[in-house]
């Protein structure tokens, strides 16, 4: 009678037809993967909202770092995962748009094998330079500085397939520049290179870069959005810089492993909406450079399949597919 009772009560528990025994769920700790390393951008998303889903849903959402392998490792991880809603994976723009233009033998199909819950943030992507090293103040110098130099600047990433590499990658063939790319373990660990001068310049999503730059060790010289982002407003952007058009979005969103029961899927994703519209969690992602998006699963994927489609033309056009 105990059990009886306790179930009636806990609205936030669903029962699932055809989980085990009946399990409601969730009846234990849900993880939550993050193909990147700690402090990056979808880390400290990911936290805040398994904290929050947590609070809704009575159980831990456990965030686990899968590093490596410019996002790969960590959602081969999560494809491969029971499909029983106790494994999540946080998403972002390289882990599952870029990498599914640059990798020509993925294990795994990122609009077949995963389904996808919401779009959680949206986040420009900003061009940052260390002027200790390299004292340029704007896009044009920059540029100016590189064609006089062709094959001696490097630049730093987060890893290769990121949203910060192809960012630059787009910007090269914009500019017509030959630059190094020098691919980081994360953009946490590149943004370090960065501080320390090596490389001295790179694209990185706006959320990790904020703090530094506004610690004043390293300089935005522009932002990807076609719009100035409102937390740099006397930042221009790349498109009003001399490369008219140029636009990188970076987001994070949450998704499952395909085949993850539809009511596991419409419960997280209605916690999620209520989630982006609290007043602590707009402040918290407005303050590292973000702005809350709730989508849809259906549009969601539909910004999947648009983004793998978008980065498979530059993929092409610049000869950057790898095995």
């Amino acid at each position: 009678m105990i059990r009886r009772r306790t179930l009636l009560a806990a609205p936030a528990l669903l029962t699932i037809p055809h989980a085990r025994a009946q399990d409601p769920w969730p009846s234990r700790p849900v993880r939550v993967i993050v193909p990147s390393a700690p402090g990056d951008g979808g880390d400290s998303i990911a936290r805040l909202y398994a904290a929050k889903l947590q609070e809704a849903l009575g159980q831990p959402f456990p965030v686990e770092n899968r590093t490596g392998a410019g996002g790969r490792i960590g959602t081969e991880a999560a494809a491969r995962a029971a499909p029983d809603g106790y494994t999540l994976i946080m998403g972002n723009a390289g882990s599952h748009g870029i990498n599914g233009a640059v990798y020509r033998n993925l294990p795994y199909d990122l609009v077949r094998d995963f389904q996808p819950i919401s779009l959680l943030v949206e986040a420009p992507n900003v061009l940052v330079v260390n002027r200790k090293v390299l004292d340029v103040g704007s896009v044009a110098e920059l540029i100016a500085y590189a064609k006089a130099r062709p094959g001696q600047l490097d630049y730093a990433s987060g890893g290769v397939g990121t949203s910060a590499h192809l960012s630059m990658e787009l910007f090269k063939s914009m500019a017509g520049l030959d630059l190094q790319h020098v691919p980081f373990r994360g953009a946490a660990n590149g943004l370090q290179g960065l501080v320390s001068g090596q490389p001295p310049v790179m694209f990185v999503n706006l959320p990790p870069a904020m703090g530094i730059i506004q610690r004043g060790e390293l300089h935005a010289l522009a932002v990807t959005s076609m719009e100035r982002s409102p937390d740099l407003p006397d930042t221009p952007t790349v498109h009003e810089s001399g490369l008219p058009g140029f636009e990188t979005i970076a987001w994070f969103g949450l998704l499952a492993p395909s085949g993850t029961p539809r009511p596991i899927v419409d419960r997280l994703h209605a916690e999620c909406v209520k989630i982006a519209a609290m007043p602590d969690v707009i402040t918290a992602v407005r303050r590292i450079g973000g702005f809350p998006r709730a989508t849809t699963p259906e549009q969601f994927h539909e910004r999947v399949r648009n983004d793998v489609a978008k980065w498979q033309r530059l993929v092409a056009e610049k000869n950057l597919a790898l095995e």
